[in-house]
């Protein structure tokens, strides 16, 4: 699996940005954090995608759990099907890894939910 790496400076819409992008089913794991004036934005891809439970709530679920667990976080308020705002002063870096890794512990599973999504070609 990629790493999580900070997006240069230059290559940002924000204060600062990490992101975990993977060549293979980027749609399962890729992730990014992206800070603004006064909050971090944690984007998950797959979230776009799962839209059954009991995938889609374990998922929302363990994000949730996941992001509150980051020092420095002191409120995560879900803004959009695949965003998460996340207020305190947590390192964006360990915020992407947590999402990551709520994304690994699903990822066979996802990948085979948006398998089933696909057209038969």
């Amino acid at each position: 699996m990629s790493e999580i790496r900070r997006v240069p400076d230059d290559e940002v819409d924000g204060e600062e940005a990490w992101e975990r992008l993977v060549d293979d089913d980027p749609e399962v794991y890729n992730v990014e954090a992206i800070r603004g004036d006064d909050e971090w934005q944690v984007t998950v891809w797959v979230a776009e995608f799962l839209r059954d439970d009991p995938l889609e709530d374990e998922m929302r679920q363990g994000m949730d759990k996941a992001l509150n667990a980051v020092p420095g976080v002191t409120e995560v308020i879900e803004e959009d099907r695949e965003i998460w705002a996340v207020s305190g002063t947590p390192s964006g870096e360990a915020l992407a890894r947590a999402a990551a890794g709520v994304i690994d512990g699903l990822a066979d599973r996802a990948k085979a939910y948006i398998d089933n999504l696909r057209p038969e070609g």
